[in-house]
């Protein structure tokens, strides 16, 4: 598979090479208008411009390729843009996502922001346990999905030096609409979605559209462990000089978050052999259970607080946005744009802190047996696998954003060139306010509704209906605590472009200043608490976790930073330009430096505050007729400060990244591929607290991950394949356990009955690949069955939908 990669990159960078040849030498007199590039691009530049106008890389999906994809979540939809590596195994929210081989050390999406319609959905991609990607759902109402990779994104956005995806709103200008019904056929999910705009005046269109879906979901949860949906809208006023754009956005859902689970694997750290644990497959089954659905215990304030598992990932976001665009006068333009949303919502998931036998479990609690605490066989021993889990419990209470962002440009027309000036200010307000509620429990290995357990001394009872502790004690207590703080952006900038004959120079500079402000509470342990009030207290209660606010901590900080860059693009044809950049942007560190880098003043060290990167890149575009090429170079350098809950570690390093990206779409006749291939060599080559690891190749980074869509239609009938690729990598920074390589295959084929109605057949993992994105484990006993807690992707599942248009 690793030399098939390999194969179709090198292919797509010989076809780059030789559409620049042919090009480059070919006469003006042979230009095509319909060798012209249709699509304008209005992500990561100060104005829209015309793809192989910009000295950037970036990227379009529009809502065709997009359904192609067969996604089950928007992190789906981002794994098959060329230069992201998106590990889309949490469910519906909760991805990992990564850029250019910068680091995804504790989760989330760092280095880079997902934005709506040009703003953030949260100003930080990597909150724990409030990614960005929790808040979002994609529907009908989205037109295409922009991804700008390094250049720009360190000076047209905040704290997104990587990258930016940007999904972008139907607005109406095309008059229509449609209502599809989604079924799952092999796993139980029901979804309605639709969407219609058009005009209600000659200068006024609309836009309104939303989903609602329901059902267990693609594993075995023993309950609807998704629920919900969004309805969202935008209003739009045209004028003689400008529009005025009016929106908003309730998302209110609930979708079961895949943490992960313990899995098998033997042979050894190179040649590991990974598989499922009897009873509980890595592929269709997950640890939740409908024995499991209520985590009782401690919540804001220390007062009795009842959490329910069926709520997982369960955002509630009410956003307004608006943007408002005119021509002011002599010759400078206006546009501003504004989004504030109320976030709030709740994260609950399982995680399994050990797995083991029954005899080794109960040892971990002083115990020496088990037995069923609920369920079939209550009350008799148990002598299965078992697990410790903790539970994931973190209340959402405000995590409410404000963004605003004024550019004002103008074209100043000189001697066969032209200079383009754009000044903008960018400002931005942050909350951050949510309590860590976590306990742990004892649960048997299994799938298809596992049941909770208790430990026992002899006679002696240690848990209490599968409870085993109210906090954490496995790691310390750590995770017991409140969050109660604010931060704040304002950031100047400004972009000059001078373009003369074919040549275009572009410079942009951004200045960050930020503030943290606010508080937060470890946890401390409280002897004797009756949590439940019974009058009686339990083995669990003779130490209780509960959160410090006798003793809050200070946060009072600044920081400041300066980005750049630079770049070139130089139009060799109507079909071919080349283009250089050279940028650094930083990425302001925000609730992951309250594990312990706010020093007792709510000071933080500068080099704790912000991680900078540095990117150079130089690429080649070409598009012509049904042919288009793109190939980007790039070498990336970036540090990292960062904190890991799941292995209580910090995390202090520089690291090196440098490849080669390519993305490329062919179309004659009835047939159409499009894809992309990313080669990447990441390094660590610096580590204050584990210096033995520089050297090795971040973890889960592969050197190649790449994607693919064939199609062909004819007629009323159209089908096709899409494949999503990746080589092996590494558990951990270590570099000893493998992940091994896989090429997951998504098959998709439509029939369009009528004008109007569309029937669509979309098969997830068609051939039911096993492929794993994350592991917990560093390293295995080689030749021993070793069980180790890890995510892998879901197997196949099958969807028929039925759209009718209007």
């Amino acid at each position: 598979m690793k030399n098939y990669v390999k194969a179709t990159a090198w292919l797509m960078a010989g076809c780059s090479l030789f559409a620049i040849s042919t090009v480059a030498n070919a006469q003006d007199a042979n230009k095509s208008d319909n060798a012209k590039e249709e699509v304008v691009v209005v992500t990561g530049v100060a104005k829209g411009q015309n793809r192989l106008d910009t000295s950037i890389s970036i990227s379009s999906l529009g809502n065709a390729e997009i359904a192609k994809a067969a996604p089950r979540s928007a992190a789906e939809i981002f794994r098959n843009i060329p230069g992201f590596r998106s590990e889309s195994t949490g469910g519906e929210g909760n991805a990992n996502i990564a850029v250019r081989g910068l680091p995804v050390a504790a989760g989330g999406a760092k280095f880079l922001q997902i934005q709506e319609d040009g703003l953030p959905i949260l100003e930080f991609g990597d909150i724990a346990f409030g990614n960005a990607d929790i808040f979002l759902r994609t529907d009908l109402s989205v037109g295409r999905i922009e991804a700008v990779r390094g250049g720009t994104a360190s000076t047209l956005a905040s704290n997104s030096p990587g990258g930016i995806l940007n999904i972008i709103s139907k607005d109406g200008s095309a008059e229509g609409g449609a209502v599809q019904i989604t079924q799952g056929l092999d796993f139980d999910q029901s979804r309605v979605e639709f969407d219609y705009g058009g005009a209600f005046s000659d200068n006024t269109n609309f836009h309104i559209g939303g989903f609602y879906r329901k059902g267990e979901g693609p594993r075995k949860a023993g309950y609807d462990a998704n629920n919900g949906g969004q309805f969202e809208g935008n209003l739009t006023r045209h004028f003689d000089n400008g529009f005025v754009r009016v929106g908003f956005k309730y998302l209110n859902d609930r979708t079961i978050g895949y943490l992960p689970m313990p899995m098998a694997v033997s042979g050894t750290n190179a040649d590991p052999k990974w598989g499922s644990v009897p009873g509980l497959d890595a592929q269709s089954d997950t640890i939740h259970s409908a024995y499991f659905l209520s985590d009782a215990g401690l919540g804001s304030n220390n007062q009795n607080h009842v959490s329910d598992v069926r709520d997982g990932m369960h955002p509630v976001v009410k956003a307004f946005n608006a943007e408002a665009k005119f021509d002011v006068g002599g010759g400078w333009n206006l546009d501003n744009k504004f989004r504030y949303a109320q976030n709030s919502g709740d994260f609950v998931s399982l995680f399994p802190e050990s797995v083991g036998t029954a005899s080794e479990i109960a040892a971990k609690l002083g115990g020496t047996s088990l037995t069923i605490a609920n369920g079939p066989g209550a009350g008799s021993a148990y002598a299965g696998l078992a697990m410790r889990v903790h539970t994931f419990n973190v209340l959402l209470n405000n995590l409410d954003n404000m963004a605003n962002d004024l550019k004002l440009s103008k074209t100043f027309n000189l001697d066969n060139s032209k200079l383009d000036v754009t000044f903008g200010l960018y400002n931005s307000h942050q909350n951050i306010n949510m309590d860590w509620v976590w306990n742990s429990y004892l649960m048997e290995v299994k799938g298809d509704n596992a049941r909770l357990l208790n430990a026992y001394n002899g006679t002696t009872l240690l848990t209490q209906n599968g409870l085993a502790a109210y906090g954490v004690p496995a790691w310390g207590n750590c995770c017991t605590r409140h969050y109660d703080t604010q931060y704040d952006i304002v950031a100047p900038y400004l972009v000059a472009t001078y373009s003369i004959d074919k040549l275009s120079l572009e410079a942009s500079i951004r200045h960050d200043g930020g503030k943290a402000r606010g508080n937060y509470a470890g946890s401390v342990q409280k002897p004797n608490f009756d949590v439940n009030g019974d009058g009686i207290i339990q083995p669990t209660e003779v130490s209780v976790s509960v959160i410090d606010y006798a003793n809050p901590q200070l946060v009072n900080y600044d920081w400041n930073y300066t980005s750049y860059s630079l770049g070139a693009n130089y139009r060799l044809s109507d079909n071919v330009s080349l283009f250089a950049r050279t940028s650094k942007g930083g990425r302001a560190n925000a609730d992951r430096l309250l594990f312990g880098k706010v020093k007792a003043d709510g000071s933080v060290a500068k080099q704790d505050a912000v991680d900078f990167v540095k990117q150079h890149e130089a690429g080649v575009k070409y598009s012509q007729g049904g042919v288009k090429l793109y190939a980007t170079a790039f070498f990336a350098t970036t540090e990292e400060q960062n904190y890991e809950a799941t292995t209580q570690r910090f995390i202090d390093r520089v690291y090196e990244a440098k490849g080669v990206e390519f993305e490329g779409a062919y179309r004659v006749g009835n047939f159409k591929i499009n894809g992309g291939a990313t080669y990447t060599n990441a390094e660590i080559t610096k580590d204050a607290l584990n210096p033995t690891q520089v050297g090795n190749t971040p973890r889960r980074q592969a050197k190649w991950v790449f994607q693919m869509t064939p199609s062909y239609k004819m007629d009323k009938f159209e089908f096709g394949a899409n494949f999503i690729g990746t080589t092996k990598s590494y558990t951990s920074d270590d570099n000893l356990l493998v992940m091994p390589g896989y090429i997951q295959t998504n098959l998709f084929a439509n029939y369009q009955f009528t004008e109007k109605l569309l029937v669509s057949l979309n098969v997830n993992n068609a051939f039911d690949t096993f492929g794993v994105t994350e592991a917990e484990e560093g390293s295995i006993t080689a030749n021993a069955t070793n069980y180790v807690r890890a995510r892998a992707i879901n197997g196949r599942t099958t969807t028929l939908s039925l759209k009718y248009s209007f």
